[in-house]
């Protein structure tokens, strides 16, 4: 890890850090807040996945997540959204939904994508062990994402109960097996196997499993991707196949559309919610 940047914040430490991935095979840039509770023990992390062109910079100046962060004693880990570096491919016709950018935190399998895009394994895997080891967290982590990083955290999540106190999701894209976005990533990186795709599509995993870590998730009314990309009428479903006991709650907050104005306005809500289970 070689720390590019470094910035205080809120009592605590905005550091940016680059490393090579061993998973990725690239040089890969990634952001973290420390409170200032680090500074004297070890905190739980929220790892939060971007969206669809965005690097880990947008989370990081946008949401204002860092005043509440601080006062939770939650570190913040915020990797990129898909391999970098002149060496990975990129889609042929340079669109913004499929390639850099748009890794949508599978494993791909198919040609030419599936020697760098193995997003799932280096967020579930890779990235954790290697901060885990470097910065002063616990093995205490929730994951958060928004619109194709909502899709991810919630997939991540579903499949790794045991690795995640809770989880929560702005704008996500809730069933990408159904949407344009999410067919052509899956059918690109994953290839024509429909049953390959069922394992990165939240509905599919709560209709299969029926149980999930704490979730929260918030969707603008005034999204203009609402009705062709995120579907949250599917996931909330699917949310009712869950126990009744279960901590689950789809909200709709009226008049919101899907960029960072948005996250900002409930960002403290959902780190509230995760600090609950983080700091037990």
């Amino acid at each position: 890890m070689n720390k590019v940047n470094e910035v205080k914040s809120f009592g605590g430490r905005q550091l940016r850090f680059e490393h090579q991935s061993k998973v990725l095979n690239c040089a890969m840039q990634f952001s973290v807040f420390l409170p200032p509770q680090a500074e004297h023990q070890a905190v739980p992390a929220l790892y939060w996945l971007s969206g669809l062109t965005c690097t880990d910079e947008n989370f990081s100046s946008k949401a204002g997540a860092q005043r509440v962060a601080a006062e939770l004693g939650i570190a913040l880990i915020i990797p990129d959204t898909s391999p970098r570096g002149d060496e990975v491919p990129d889609d042929p016709d340079g669109a913004y939904d499929f390639g850099k950018g748009a890794g949508f935190y599978v494993n791909a399998t198919q040609a030419p994508w599936q020697q760098h895009y193995q997003m799932y394994d280096y967020i579930v895997d890779e990235l954790p062990a290697l901060l885990e080891q470097h910065l002063p967290l616990t093995s205490q982590r929730s994951i958060s994402g928004h619109s194709m990083g909502g899709h991810g955290a919630l997939v991540i999540a579903l499949r790794n109960p045991e690795r995640y106190q809770s989880v929560s999701a702005f704008a996500p894209i809730s069933h990408p097996s159904q949407c344009p976005w999410g067919k052509k990533a899956l059918r690109g990186y994953l290839g024509e196997d429909a049953q390959s795709w069922a394992e990165y599509d939240a509905v599919q995993l709560l209709q299969q499993y029926k149980h999930c870590p704490p979730l929260l998730v918030d969707q603008g009314s005034a999204d203009n991707f609402l009705a062709e990309q995120l579907l949250p009428e599917t996931l909330a479903q699917a949310l009712q196949l869950l126990p009744k006991d279960a901590v689950a709650e789809l909200r709709y907050q009226a008049g919101y559309d899907h960029s960072y104005y948005f996250i900002a306005s409930f960002i403290a809500d959902h780190l509230r919610f995760h600090g609950q289970y983080l700091n037990r």
